[in-house]
């Protein structure tokens, strides 16, 4: 059966089992018929930097703790993502950011997380890790980049890379949420 992250009917209380559904098993009540759909998780990253290097940070925090990234989170139930982006920057790296375009949307089979990138600029502060999620934050150049906590992190900063030289950046602005 699916891990399903609640083993009972939300409807009538009856221990949920696997039934097939259009295309997977998915967990359903015996009893009421309800089927628990397993939403995915949206987070939300912002890539700092410019044409030579990338600021990160190293987590403090599994998956990949030691490792480093790009501020990045989860958008909570109702939130708009790009104001989900700002937040977590400022959480994790101390500094308020301008948001300058989308570099894409990522997903992997079989993984509940789906991921929105953004890139940023600075506009007030100096980054300085929050203490709990991130532990340092440093520049590095991209001909030399750290160990990186997520094996889709080359690939993405690969993508921001091309979309910062070419101007290509999806609904680039001028750094401003609208």
């Amino acid at each position: 059966m699916p891990d399903t992250g609640q083993g009972f009917c939300l409807e009538c209380g009856t221990p949920l089992e696997a039934r097939r559904h259009e295309d997977r098993d998915r967990p359903t009540c015996p009893s009421c018929g309800f089927i628990h759909y397993l939403d995915p998780k949206i987070a939300v990253a912002v890539i700092l930097g410019d044409d030579h290097s990338v600021l990160l940070g190293r987590r403090r925090v599994d998956p990949s703790s030691g490792r480093w990234s790009f501020p990045a989170g989860y958008v909570n139930r109702g939130e708009v993502l790009e104001e989900a982006a700002v937040r977590e920057v400022l959480e994790e790296f101390g500094v308020a950011v301008g948001l300058t375009g989308l570099v894409g949307v990522y997903s992997e089979r079989d993984e509940p997380v789906v991921l929105v990138v953004y890139a940023g600029k600075v506009q007030h502060g100096e980054p300085r890790p929050d203490g709990h999620e991130v532990s340092d934050i440093q520049r590095f150049g991209l001909d030399a980049l750290p160990d990186l906590a997520f094996s889709h992190d080359r690939q993405v900063l690969a993508d921001w890379k091309r979309a910062v030289q070419t101007g290509r950046l999806i609904g680039d602005h001028d750094g401003t949420i609208s």
